[in-house]
C-alpha cells in the first residue's frame, strides 16, 4: 500500500481556514485523514491559531507574524519585501491564519491559470476556485476589526492592508481616493512589481491612517504570473482616479493582469 503524500504546510493552513471550494476542501480533508498524523497536524494548527489570536498582545502577535513569515520563506519560496505605506501608523499586525474577507474581483474572466514554477512538486490551487484577494482590517478598541468591501470609514482610521496571492507570483498594491490622488503602497517606488508570497494571507509591514480625502478610498491589488513594470498600471490608475466612475471602474489593463479592488466609503466625522 502506498503511503499518501504528506500535505504541505501551506495547504494545511488553507484547510484549517476553509479557504478551498467545498468539493476541494472535502477531498483535501479526506486525503489528510489517510495520512499518518494528518488529522493531528490539522488539530495542532487550529489550536495554535486560536491560541495566538486569543492570548497574545499586539506586540507579541507582531513577533509571531515575523516568525511565521520566516518559516514560510524557508518552506516555500523566498518572499519578496513589501514597502511601508504612506502616512505610516503603528501596525496592528495580523497573523497569516486570519480568515480572509470576501470582496469584489474586478476582472472575473481571463485569470491566468498556469502553475507557479517556484512551488515545485506542489499542486497549484489557483485553478480550483481561488483568486487573489485584498483583506482589510481596522484597528479598534477591542482589537482588529475585519472590514467588508464598501464599509464605512473615517479620517484617522488605522487600516491594515493584507493580500492573498492565490498562486500569483508578482504584484503591486495602490489606492485612489476621492480627490483623484493615486498612492502606491507596495512597492514604495515605481520600479516594478514585488514578488508575492504564493499562499496564505500576508499583511503589509505597516498600517495606514486614512487622510481627509472625501468620498472614498479604493485599494487595488494587481497581480501577474510574470514580473511587470509599474508605469502602465499607474497610468491606468490615474485615468480611473480622474474619472467620474472612480469608485467602480476597473483599471484598463491588458488580460495578462488580474485586478481586485476594495473600497472604503468615507463618512464625515
Amino acid at each position: 500500500m502506498t503511503t499518501p503524500r504528506r500535505t504541505p504546510d501551506w495547504l494545511l493552513e488553507r484547510i484549517a481556514l476553509g479557504e478551498l471550494p467545498a468539493a476541494e476542501l472535502a477531498a483535501a480533508r479526506a486525503r489528510l485523514a489517510e495520512e499518518p498524523e494528518g488529522e493531528a497536524r490539522l488539530a495542532a494548527l487550529e489550536a495554535e491559531n486560536r491560541d495566538v489570536l486569543e492570548k497574545l498582545p499586539p506586540s507579541a502577535v507582531a513577533r509571531e507574524v515575523e516568525l511565521r513569515a520566516a518559516q514560510a520563506r524557508r518552506m516555500e519560496v523566498a518572499r519578496g519585501s513589501v514597502s511601508p505605506l504612506r502616512r505610516i501608523a503603528p501596525a496592528f499586525v495580523l497573523v497569516p491564519a486570519l480568515a480572509v474577507a470576501l470582496l469584489m474581483v474586478v476582472r472575473p474572466e481571463g485569470t491566468p491559470t498556469g502553475g507557479s514554477g517556484e512551488l515545485s512538486g506542489l499542486e497549484p490551487t489557483r485553478t480550483k476556485g481561488l483568486a487573489p484577494q485584498l483583506v482589510l482590517h481596522r484597528q479598534g478598541a477591542a482589537g482588529p476589526e475585519r472590514l467588508v468591501d464598501g464599509a464605512a470609514a473615517a479620517t484617522g482610521d488605522v487600516v491594515q492592508v493584507s493580500y492573498v496571492a492565490a498562486g500569483q507570483r508578482y504584484g503591486a498594491i495602490l489606492s485612489v481616493d476621492g480627490r483623484g490622488a493615486v498612492t502606491l503602497h507596495a512597492p514604495d517606488a515605481a520600479t516594478g512589481a514585488v514578488p508575492l508570497a504564493p499562499s496564505g494571507t500576508h499583511a503589509l509591514p505597516s498600517a495606514y491612517a486614512l487622510d481627509d480625502a472625501p468620498a472614498f478610498e479604493r485599494f487595488f491589488l494587481i497581480t501577474s504570473d510574470t514580473p511587470f513594470a509599474l508605469e502602465e498600471v499607474l497610468a491606468a490608475a490615474r485615468t480611473v482616479a480622474a474619472s467620474a466612475s472612480a469608485r467602480t471602474a476597473p483599471l484598463a489593463l491588458p488580460e495578462r493582469y488580474t485586478q481586485v479592488s476594495f473600497t472604503l466609503e468615507k463618512v464625515s466625522p
